[in-house]
């Protein structure tokens, strides 16, 4: 086919949103091509998910080398990070997940159009490659993936000190010190990150507290476990000025003063809406730039969706995975529905955050009555064993009906335990039903049935509670 088209499908962005996107339309039968600008993946891939996780996972090995004597086993030196090694395995890792996603496209006869791209009408958009003559291309229905960028405040001045994550990710050395701009999950990730290699952290939130959202016990864990790493947190502090002095950043809040070697902004993220040419098609955005869509992914304008970050909502790859099946299968014929409910949040901290569904909190506010079980990593054989016992399940359930209302999990593999709740909630599972379902042992997942049991207060590897559990 020409790239041209005329196409049954064309999407916008081939990040974890749009490149799913157009693998299930080309699936559904649809011809499909996908636009991307920069790179197969997107941020994800190249400069979010997956790098940062891959550096994670070297600290991660680095910690376990210097605490192998607890696990009996000796060394014959100090281990220490090897950065540029690190970088390395990054990249690779990246680069191999790229080609990935490029022959899965090619495998499901996917096009792809090389450029950025914005509509100029209901159903054509104009392409203008980077070293090439711009041209149009006419679809049927459009998706519209291009996710989002970070926000940058005015009064951060421009310097080679002041970091986004994008950068973080390629810095050329460790720096000795980082303050970071912000309390969300960007900024406690890479401070966890990079105090572990070594690096002295500064966080700074404006907020009472970091990681706002998440469970306030879950957030205590996290908070005393990121001090033993010697992170310093200021919370419900306004950085009022910032400057690069030559020799390093310094940041003014109040009677406070912050220097450090390098700036990491981590104040969040923006929809990349602007540049998509969205009053062509007749389509208005939010004050805040998202695109407002039904629960089929659908804009106001026919035949044209918005998935992910475009979209007001948690801004997870996962997310934009599940709408842009969603808005495919919509585009393609075949009716299907989306809501954030059942969205699950991973946070890749030390130790990992894990939750999905309501906090108790909530739910009280929803006007339920509530009953809560939890089962901490310390009384489970498997933890001990791996000598990381820090953390809890705890599970929200509805106390006139059992059914399971939400997970929080902070511990050992968490982002990988959250999984079986959402399978359970996805079922409308009770307490009773989770707690009755037999879990091998030793293993981590054992945690989940516990605290399902005492919702119930009927956990046999802790000691019965006395007090009401709501």
């Amino acid at each position: 086919m020409h790239k041209n088209g005329p196409y049954d499908v064309l999407v916008l962005g081939a990040g974890p949103g749009g490149y799913v996107a157009a693998i299930r339309a080309a699936r559904n039968g649809a011809r499909t091509a996908v636009v991307e600008r920069e790179l197969l993946g997107g941020t994800c891939l190249n400069w979010g998910c997956i790098p940062t996780k891959t550096l994670i996972a070297s600290a991660e090995v680095l910690h376990t080398c210097r605490t192998a004597t607890d696990f009996g086993v000796s060394l014959a030196a100090d281990p220490q990070p090897d950065w540029p090694a690190m970088i390395q395995r990054k990249n690779k890792i990246a680069a191999e997940l790229r080609k990935g996603v490029a022959a899965l496209l090619k495998a499901n006869k996917v096009t792809v159009l090389e450029g950025t791209a914005e509509l100029v009408g209901r159903r054509r958009v104009r392409v203008v490659p980077a070293q090439a003559d711009a041209f149009e291309v006419e679809a049927g229905n459009i998706i519209l993936a291009a996710g989002s960028t970070t926000v940058r405040p005015g009064f951060i001045p421009a310097s080679e000190r002041v970091l986004t994550s994008r950068e973080a990710l390629d810095l050329d050395e460790l720096p000795g010190s980082v303050l970071i701009l912000g309390g969300g999950v960007i900024g406690c990730e890479f401070g966890c990150l990079f105090a572990r290699l070594g690096v002295s952290v500064t966080l700074v939130e404006m907020l009472p507290d970091i990681l706002p959202g998440a469970d306030a016990e879950v957030v205590r864990i996290v908070r005393r476990e990121m001090k033993k790493l010697g992170i310093a947190v200021a919370v419900g502090t306004r950085i009022e000025s910032i400057e690069d002095t030559g020799a390093a950043i310094h940041a003014a809040a109040g009677d406070q003063a912050f220097d450090a070697d390098k700036l990491l902004v981590s104040v969040g993220r923006r929809p990349l809406s602007e540049e998509l040419g969205l009053a062509a098609a007749g389509i208005e955005v939010a004050e805040s730039g998202h695109i407002p869509v039904n629960g089929r992914c659908r804009t106001r304008a026919p035949g044209v969706y918005a998935i992910g970050d475009l979209v007001a909502g948690p801004q997870l790859a996962h997310r934009a995975s599940t709408m842009g099946i969603c808005a495919a299968d919509n585009a393609t014929g075949r009716p299907s529905e989306y809501d954030d409910a059942l969205t699950p949040s991973c946070i890749f901290t030390a130790p990992e955050i894990a939750s999905v569904g309501l906090t108790g909190q909530q739910a009280r506010e929803q006007g339920r009555e509530v009953r809560i079980g939890r089962f901490p990593f310390l009384a489970l054989g498997k933890a001990r064993a791996l000598l990381n016992t820090t953390g809890f399940v705890k599970i929200i359930a509805d106390a006139a009906t059992d059914q399971v209302l939400g997970v929080h999990i902070v511990g050992p593999h968490a982002t990988d335990l959250i999984g079986e709740a959402c399978i359970a909630m996805r079922l409308e599972a009770t307490a009773e039903e989770l707690s009755r379902t037999m879990h091998a042992h030793p293993t981590l997942p054992e945690a989940v049935m516990e605290a399902a049991h005492d919702v119930h207060q009927g956990a046999i590897h802790i000691p019965p509670r006395r007090k009401k559990n709501g």
